[in-house]
């Protein structure tokens, strides 16, 4: 079901809904500041699993993890290097993503992860509000694999509509480029991703504490 957003009680009402979906075990789809995402419970195996497959997406390319707040980010991940918290604490919220060794006490199948995980703060309104209800969810972009990432719900919906529960109409996303994704597991970070964020400005940040980034391509 597609749920509008225009009003406060219209917000809360979808808000509400998608937290409900996916305390089921379903998925949902929320707008973030990139584009549209399609999510499910990261603790939830088999929901994590229905969102690869509503995508054609298979287990080696497991989705990140999306948190709410910064604070979480030693609950799900370890080892964590400075400079990496510099990037988190000038870019989060934002198009920032980052990819850690993930704590080995979680509970969770997302898939063939090689004992990692990617995770983000989005600087969205609606996804926060839903990830503050949630904790933390694994999210990918609300398409099929190989078709554009949805900017609108409607993108979402013609893509997605009869395998997820809850869309929620944010209407179109701030940004179209994806997230810029960081290789923390090293000695020094490295670009796997170029997007909204270029190098030159995580560089601006880390050059000051003695550390700079590769850039993968």
């Amino acid at each position: 079901m597609r749920y509008p957003t225009s009003t406060d009680d219209e917000l809360e009402a979808a808000i509400e809904a998608a937290s409900l979906a996916v305390r089921k075990g379903e998925l949902v789809v929320f707008p973030t500041d990139t584009v549209y995402g399609i999510a499910a419970d990261a603790f939830d195996a088999d929901a994590v699993q229905r969102l690869l497959d509503a995508k054609g997406r298979g287990r080696s390319m497991p989705p990140p993890v999306l948190v709410s707040a910064s604070t979480t980010l030693d609950a799900l991940a370890v080892n964590v290097p400075g400079w990496a918290r510099a990037l988190v604490a000038e870019f989060w919220p934002g198009p920032l993503t980052l990819v850690f060794h993930q704590q080995t006490s979680l509970q969770w199948d997302l898939g063939e992860t090689r004992g990692t995980v990617a995770i983000r703060m989005p600087d969205d309104e609606i996804a926060l509000a839903v990830l503050e209800r949630t904790g933390p969810l694994a999210v990918s972009s609300a398409n099929i694999t190989g078709r554009r990432a949805a900017l609108d719900a409607g993108a979402a919906e013609t893509m997605l509509g009869e395998k997820v529960s809850v869309i929620i109409d944010g209407g179109t996303t701030a940004g179209s480029d994806p997230s810029t994704i960081i290789d923390a597991t090293g000695d020094q970070g490295r670009v796997l991703r170029p997007g909204a964020l270029t190098l030159e400005e995580l560089n601006g940040v880390l050059e000051p504490l003695g550390a700079t980034l590769t850039d993968e391509g």
